[in-house]
């Protein structure tokens, strides 16, 4: 029989048999590759991927953390390596201000939860690291953040698609092949790859990363440390007591953060091996190109120093034969032999998950280290790309403390700000106040908010003037580099003028070769404010706002471009800015000038005299006096009134009813309100405010 009339080998399928092929065709496989869709995707569950997480849950968006640990702030586990964080940890400040006190707690994220500040987690100055991995831990639980733990991002590239909001959708793809599809993507991964330098004998080099912590594994040892950074005088530290000496090489000289005003330049906690090496104890610090030199091991399984040209030329040779530097110098300082090399280089930035078609980086000099972002934190390669915490802090890299927590809690919440007005409409956080209160508000920010004392020369307050400056409307915390853009990304409006408020050190007062300790370092007279050296406020005033050519071209060491009129606030030992004489007045003044009107509050007697005598009144009379608030009856105001004709005279009125009788809102023949009512100053005084 043929093949063509031949019996079918299976039956035709029943209806259980075609549900089940459909299932096992389709469904699996759509199950295995289909991407899961969120609104937001956040990399990593450090610090700033758990705040960024705090503030979308906050504002009920569609998002989901990936991190590839079963805990958040997996770095934190390992490193430091010694334990101790630089970043600190002041309990006590004498004041009660939470806004305050979070000028000086570094390690505590942003909150509507009390019971989620650092102070509550350990006492010491300096904490341990396993103390902010048990309070990130307690921050993810308690705030029922959404993290997926144990999940590893192994590659992410882009999806063009017009229906997205940025025009592409990020497709995240992880250990397991499951695939994540994401309108903006949030990385917060932090700087995890450690700086290597590839040289001759490089290999003989232990990492940081991997290098013991035991001081027993160093007694007696001669120790060569590669860097110059925290890390290094940090693992110096903890061994100088028992090696026989300790060598630093770097190729830059040592950058004390109380002289560049940069937390992350070396701090005093680590800086011991400066004393030993002065004091001549052995130790000492060395400035070379590490790519020049070159290691060589001998048979005794010592290292010695030499120059690469050397290496290259007796290639061939064993390690005894090749030259070394004091064969022709006797005095080369690192003539001795080394029982450890370690090195202690910092960290870059993972690359390798992101596809080359995200073009996060683009050759600058920070490119290696850093992703290349706008100052929005946007990357310049992929709109709907943020960069967050650490690996955003090429923004303001050895100027301001964007790459910590202290600072980057403050950026990441801009940026925050920033996606609520882009992608749901909603418009900058700001309140609106009438224009007598302007010196007032700006008196208490710069007394109190911790993102303009942190992020100074980055992050600064804005106030948009409306119509005739009679009201102006207070955003915080604005990025300043941004200014020009300053409408799209608030969905504000600055058509009659604006001031910027921002936080700066004097120009020329920091710096590794400054001497920040000299005589009359300090001005203390509000002439003299401009030249104020530590951090103080300083206000700009524009009519117009920047453009972006104006932004980006602005003079060198500027934060913004010229302004139309500028304002320091002189520097305050006690960085208490509220001295009536010296802070205040010169403050309103400089208010006064710009807006060319007078911003005092007057009491009710004086709002009448002018009323009489001016043909425009202060914003305070016109704002409360003319609109029946805070009129006090005072018998020398009704007086007043009787001379000018606006009341009766109550002895000639006989029995019609008296000024005294009137109800509030009554008015005499000249149109003024008459009537007491609650008064608009607190004190109680016939003089007017400063």
């Amino acid at each position: 029989m043929g093949l063509s009339t031949a019996a079918p080998l299976w039956g035709a399928p029943g209806p259980l048999l075609t549900i089940a092929l459909h299932l096992a065709l389709y469904l699996r496989p759509a199950q295995a590759w289909a991407p899961v869709h969120r609104d937001y995707c956040v990399l990593g569950a450090g610090p700033a991927g758990l705040q960024m997480a705090y503030f979308l849950q906050r504002a009920g968006r569609d998002y989901m953390v990936f991190e590839r640990a079963p805990v958040p702030g997996s770095f934190f586990t390992r490193y430091p390596r010694h334990r101790k964080l630089i970043s600190i940890n002041k309990r006590y400040t004498g004041k009660t201000n939470a806004e305050f006190n979070l000028r000086h707690d570094w390690n505590s994220l942003l909150s509507h939860d009390p019971r989620l500040l650092f102070r509550h987690y350990s006492d010491a100055y300096y904490p341990d690291a396993n103390d902010m991995v048990r309070y990130l831990s307690d921050f993810a639980e308690r705030l029922g953040l959404h993290v997926l733990y144990n999940t590893t991002i192994a590659h992410v590239t882009v999806n063009k698609d017009r229906g997205a909001w940025n025009g592409h959708y990020f497709i995240l793809t992880d250990h397991r092949g499951q695939a994540y599809q994401c309108s903006v993507l949030l990385v917060a991964t932090g700087l995890s790859v450690p700086n290597q330098v590839d040289f001759p004998g490089s290999e003989y080099v232990d990492g940081y990363e991997s290098v013991s912590v035991d001081p027993k594994d160093f007694e007696g040892q001669n120790v060569l440390i590669l860097g110059r950074g925290n890390s290094a005088f940090e693992t110096a530290e903890n061994i100088f007591s028992v090696t026989n000496f300790i060598h630093m090489l770097s190729r830059s000289r040592v950058r004390l953060s109380w002289a560049t005003h940069y937390v992350g330049d070396l701090r005093a906690i680590n800086n011991g091996l400066l004393d030993t090496y002065q004091l001549k104890s052995l130790d000492g610090l060395l400035e070379s190109d590490l790519t020049d030199l070159a290691i060589v091991k001998d048979h005794k399984g010592k290292f010695h120093i030499t120059l690469k040209l050397f290496m290259e030329e007796f290639f061939n040779q064993s390690s005894d034969a090749i030259p070394l530097p004091q064969d022709n110098n006797d005095n080369f300082a690192m003539r001795v032999a080394y029982d450890r090399v370690i090195r202690c280089l910092g960290w870059k930035f993972d690359f390798s998950i992101f596809s080359k078609s995200l073009r996060l980086s683009s050759g600058s000099e920070l490119s290696e280290k850093y992703p290349l972002v706008r100052a929005s934190y946007e990357s310049k390669g992929s709109r709907g790309l943020f960069i967050l915490g650490t690996a955003s802090h090429s923004v303001d890299y050895r100027k301001s403390a964007g790459g910590f927590i202290h600072g980057f809690r403050y950026t990441v919440r801009a940026v925050h700000r920033l996606l609520e007005q882009r992608h749901h409409g909603v418009a900058w956080p700001s309140t609106e106040h009438p224009i007598t209160h302007l010196a007032s508000a700006i008196i208490r920010r710069i007394n109190e908010a911790s993102g303009l004392y942190q992020m100074f020369s980055v992050l600064a307050d804005v106030v948009l003037l409306k119509e005739n400056a009679t009201t102006f409307e207070y955003l915080e915390e604005f990025p300043m580099q941004m200014l020009a853009q300053l409408e799209t990304i608030t969905g504000k409006r600055a058509r009659h003028g604006l001031f910027v408020i921002n936080m700066e050190y004097g120009r020329n007062y920091s710096g590794p070769d400054k001497d920040v300790f000299f005589s009359d370092r300090s001005v203390g007279h509000m002439e003299d404010a401009w030249l104020s050296n530590f951090l103080h406020p300083v206000i700009y005033y524009y009519r117009h706002l920047p453009t972006e050519q104006e932004v980006r071209f602005r003079p060198a060491g500027w934060p913004l471009p010229r302004p139309s009129a500028l304002h320091h606030v002189v520097e305050d030992f006690l960085t208490d800015w509220t001295a009536p004489v010296g802070h205040i007045l010169p403050l309103r003044r400089f208010l006064e000038n710009c807006l060319d009107t007078d911003l005092r509050s007057f009491y009710a007697e004086s709002c009448f005299l002018f009323a009489l005598t001016h043909q425009k009144l202060p914003p305070f009379c016109q704002q409360g006096y003319l609109r029946t608030q805070g009129l006090v009856g005072t018998e020398s105001l009704r007086q007043h009134g009787v001379e000018s004709g606006l009341l009766w005279d109550s002895a000639t009125m006989g029995q019609h009813q008296g000024a005294s009788d009137q109800r509030p809102g009554d008015h005499g023949p000249g149109g003024h309100p008459l009537a007491p009512g609650p008064p608009v100053s607190p004190f109680n005084s016939n003089k007017e405010e400063l």
